[in-house]
């Protein structure tokens, strides 16, 4: 089965500060799966390293710790995500949680102090609305 996995859980180096969240939990259970890593915010056109960015509460907007708008690089990189996830008929997504791009349930609320509000980010939110069941490296599943 093809999954869906945010690319910085692979030990893939797209994170915003350049680096990765390696899970050994998601490399174990995707040992009998074919993993397809994904960055959003890449795809998007955002470089690696980049600023780190939060969804403003309240609004779609998506803006950079300087105040920079990047919504539309978030939602064209969703939009590319999801044309891959198609393609490969993902019918599972694995993302980092709350992360702007991939936050499921949980995301910062825009303000870079490390709050947590409801809400999901752009591109997981984009997964749901297309019938594809999103979780993050730190719920319990089984697939």
């Amino acid at each position: 089965m093809n999954i869906l996995v945010s690319a910085c859980l692979l030990g893939i180096n797209t994170r915003y500060d350049g680096g990765s969240c390696f899970n050994k939990k998601i490399e174990a259970l995707l040992s009998d799966h074919n993993p397809i890593p994904i960055c959003p915010e890449q795809l998007g056109g955002l470089s690696t390293p980049r600023l780190p960015s939060e969804i403003q509460q309240g609004s779609d907007m998506v803006k950079n710790i300087k105040g920079e708008d990047v919504t539309i690089n978030f939602h064209k990189g969703a939009q590319e995500a999801l044309k891959i996830a198609l393609l490969n008929n993902c019918k599972y997504a694995i993302l980092k949680s709350k992360s702007p791009s991939c936050g499921y349930g949980f995301i910062y609320d825009g303000t870079f102090t490390g709050k947590l509000i409801p809400g999901n980010g752009v591109f997981a939110q984009l997964l749901i609305e297309n019938g594809i069941m999103v979780y993050t490296e730190d719920d319990e599943f089984t697939l």
